[in-house]
């Protein structure tokens, strides 16, 4: 197999080249979302450590935090979805939020720069591994915490993902190495992440966020000889507490309007002999 960071010309020009890493299993294989479905928990853009619930609408897990995520993800818009929390136990915790399809699955949301979450001890907000200071107090069980995102012209500034070929059988990521050197893309201007608990919104938590597709994403954690720490999604319509007031923002949409979307192989060509093919 070719070693991470093998590097084939490009075939329009002899002086461009493509970067290859491997690519475990093709996404269209993997993916567990289907036009007849709603908006559910994926059982496959999760942590093997967590536990999904047969309605694909709660999560659970013991031992350190480990992520799960929504089937469909928003780049442009605004959107809004409910998660309530079902069980903490005297060790449990969460960090709920939005992180995209590059976020770390086997770390809890906002552990790197892809996740933006909101914790319940304290309140306090995370990204890249940083908890800051953010609602007055922390949620509990029973709790209902609502979670918004505004991403005007976000379609504008979405990383474009890299295609597929097959390279001696086997599938590789091709991308450009400049592109595989970009950590983030540009900031959307405009854009906003804020969080509710029990229909109140608790202020900004971040703002001018990266594009990218975001996904509803929550990451749960408890000791081992304890019962799961477990988390209830409401991907809309019909929502618990749906703010009254949302402080001059745009209205959102619920998650559940989110359309079906497949995905499309940018390449599904042979890549054998140093050449890659790249169909649209």
């Amino acid at each position: 197999m070719a070693p991470r960071g093998a590097r084939l010309p490009r075939p329009s020009s002899g002086e461009d080249e493509l970067v290859l890493t491997p690519a475990p299993r093709f996404a269209a294989e993997r993916n567990d979302d289907a036009p007849d479905l709603p908006v559910l928990l994926s059982r496959v853009f999760k942590s093997d450590k967590v536990e999904v619930s047969d309605d694909r609408l709660t999560a659970g897990s013991t031992k350190g935090y480990r992520m799960v995520r929504a089937t469909r993800g928003v780049a442009i818009g605004t959107w809004y979805f409910e998660i309530k929390v079902l069980h903490l136990g005297s060790s449990g915790h969460t960090r709920l939020g939005w992180a995209t399809n590059n976020a770390d699955l086997h770390a809890p949301v906002g552990y790197d720069v892809f996740g933006f979450g909101y914790r319940d001890m304290d309140g306090t907000k995370v990204h890249k591994a940083w908890r800051a200071k953010y609602a007055d107090q922390g949620y509990g069980e029973g709790d209902v915490l609502g979670f918004y995102i505004h991403l005007p012209d976000g379609e504008l500034y979405e990383p474009k993902q890299p295609f597929l070929v097959h390279y001696k059988g086997l599938p590789f990521r091709a991308e450009a190495p400049k592109a595989t050197e970009q950590k983030t893309s540009d900031p959307v201007p405009g854009s906003e992440i804020c969080y509710f608990k029990n229909g109140v919104c608790q202020g900004t938590a971040f703002v001018d966020i990266p594009g990218g597709r975001y996904y509803p994403a929550a990451s749960m954690y408890t000791l081992p000889d304890q019962p799961n720490c477990e988390v209830k999604f409401n991907f809309g319509p019909n929502f618990e507490f749906f703010p009254e007031d949302f402080g001059g923002r745009s209205v959102p949409q619920p998650m559940s309007d989110v359309p079906y979307r497949p995905f499309a192989l940018a390449n599904d060509g042979p890549a054998e002999n140093g050449t890659a093919e790249k169909t649209i």
